[in-house]
């Protein structure tokens, strides 16, 4: 898990346990840009060692 990750699950918890659905939302938001952000980085370090085989 990274840093957006566990942002987005400590607001989208704060905001379920105060009602606020709009940091509900944002939190949901978070976690998904952090998700996404794994999903580049792993698809990054295959290119790399794709490229270092040759």
């Amino acid at each position: 898990m990274n840093k957006d990750e566990a942002k987005g699950r400590i607001k989208e918890a704060a905001g379920d346990l105060t009602g606020d659905r709009d940091l509900k939302r944002e939190g949901k938001t978070d976690r998904a840009e952090g998700k996404a952000h794994e999903a580049v980085d792993k698809v990054g370090d295959k290119v790399k060692d794709a490229l270092r085989k040759d």
